[in-house]
């Protein structure tokens, strides 16, 4: 393995929004000396890699994007080309291609006491740096369940974040494992061009109708002035900010306002009473994400479209299809995982070494957590994008990331205006804003809404969801406090 002996000032892993927005963030400070570490070969994160049928995004276009980088979006909820498109805008725009190592997979972080930097290992090489940023992503590393006989299928598998656009689909005998975000996009694009299609679900999701509408020209054009655009982003961001309240503070707005609307959402578009029943949740609506869809409903009601709840699973593999767990065997052409991410527990795909060979998976051991979600005692200078409790579910991600690289910046900016060379936060200050962050969980539908989420770790903890407002987030991310950091030219302060 070949080691550079070059020390970028800063390292960022990954190209997606996160990436993007820190690469942003150091070119407008004047920070050139860095480096993005990308394991795909091509650039641009989660709207480029998953571009399953139908993939759109669920928060309104204008407010899911860059605050500096307006864009003439045709739509209200984007779908993966448009997002893509936009992706490739930034990178292009900012010259991002030039700062870019592809197919360049991270395997090991290591904290180096005597050289005051990280050694970042990759199955090609190996860098350092004085300072990390962690982008990755908290839906980059796909979750497939193990089940019976698994290996015994002899026809075509592959999860959603990895869609094979090679394999002819039509006509063909479909089963989706899962009916979560992304299994509600498939479903309703493919359910009219397969010949069967076999949906697992394992519990129901409450569906409420998208408000979407194509954007006239004239109202693009406006799109582009900056004024429009930012006055637009603050519209849609405080008219979604109220959700907060329901998630929060009132189970009786939840039910007055959301759950009434879903259910009749489902009445309206689910005549058949048993599939209805099926499709019904037995939770509060928002302790599991929200579905935003006009279509899903309708597919899963096409004679060709089978809906398997949780008294008809996968009891094992054939190797033709699947036998459930009510004896119907199902010869498949193919079976799709739309089984989420690990998003918790495993998150970040790579070991991580601090100071005095502190492990990032034993700290975590118990649970994910970080101070503002972002930086961790005993790992100096690393810094998480969309960390531990950092998700958003009312609003866009894209804001909170945008609201950590407040923090992160500042914590570079002291670095250089103090002419050390090691920022560490304090015991301390994790431990205090770790406690505030599981007393107000305690509060959320998220906790106490009857369901189990992938918002969860092992623990039964909420370790991906913030637990309020995402105004109060930035303000905590734009409020830097030295007292809670220690600053050395050394190992330690």
């Amino acid at each position: 393995m070949k080691a550079t002996e070059h020390t970028y000032e800063v390292l960022i892993i990954g190209t997606g929004f996160g990436g993007q927005s820190a690469a942003l963030q150091l070119k407008k400070r004047g920070i050139d000396d860095f480096v993005m570490l990308e394991r795909r070969d091509f650039m641009g994160g989660t709207w480029c890699q998953n571009s399953y049928p139908g993939a759109q995004v669920d928060v309104q276009s204008p407010l899911y994007s860059l605050a500096s980088e307006p864009y003439p979006w045709s739509q209200m909820f984007a779908e993966q080309p448009e997002l893509e498109a936009y992706t490739h805008h930034v990178l292009t725009k900012h010259e991002l291609a030039n700062k870019v190592r592809l197919r360049r997979t991270v395997t090991e972080l290591r904290w180096l006491a005597e050289r005051c930097c990280w050694q970042v290992t990759t199955d090609h090489e190996v860098y350092f740096a004085r300072s990390v940023i962690s982008a990755q992503g908290p839906l980059s590393n796909p979750l497939i369940p193990d089940f019976a006989n698994q290996d015994a299928y002899q026809g075509k598998t592959f999860h959603t974040n990895q869609w094979d656009h090679g394999f002819a689909y039509s006509n063909k005998r479909v089963a989706i494992i899962g009916s979560g975000a992304s299994a509600a996009q498939v479903i309703p694009a493919i359910a009219d061009k397969v010949a069967q299609l076999h949906v697992f679900q394992r519990t129901p999701h409450w569906v409420m109708p998208r408000p979407d509408r194509r954007f006239p020209a004239w109202f693009q054009r406006l799109l582009g002035v900056n004024l429009f655009y930012q006055t637009l982003r603050k519209a849609i961001y405080w008219g979604l900010e109220w959700r907060v309240l329901a998630f929060k503070y009132s189970k009786t707005l939840m039910k007055l306002f959301a759950e009434r609307e879903a259910r009749k959402h489902l009445r309206e578009q689910i005549p058949d009473p048993e599939l209805r029943e099926k499709l019904t949740p037995d939770y509060m609506i928002g302790c599991k994400r929200i579905i935003v869809s006009n279509t899903l409903y309708p597919a899963l009601a096409r004679e060709n479209v089978t809906l398997h709840d949780k008294n008809d699973g996968i009891a094992r593999f054939t190797e033709q299809g699947i036998i459930t767990t009510q004896g119907t065997e199902l010869e498949l052409d193919l079976v799709v995982y739309s089984t989420g991410f690990k998003a918790t527990d495993g998150a970040l795909g790579f070991d991580v070494i601090g100071r005095d060979g502190r492990r990032l998976d034993e700290v975590w051991e118990d649970y994910p957590r970080a101070y503002l979600g972002t930086t961790m005692p005993g790992f100096p200078n690393l810094f998480l994008v969309t960390g531990p409790n950092t998700g958003i579910g009312h609003t866009s991600a894209i804001f909170v990331i945008e609201s950590q690289m407040y923090y992160i910046m500042r914590a570079l900016t002291e670095l250089r205006r103090r002419h050390q060379r090691v920022i560490e936060v304090t015991e301390e200050a994790e431990q205090a804003y770790t406690d505030m962050i599981h007393r107000e969980m305690a509060k959320t539908v998220w906790q106490s809404g009857g369901c189990e989420s992938w918002y969860k770790s092992k623990s039964g903890k909420v370790t991906a969801m913030f637990p309020g407002f995402s105004f109060v987030y930035r303000l905590l991310a734009q409020r830097f406090r030295a007292k809670h950091h220690q600053f050395s030219n050394g190992e330690r302060a």
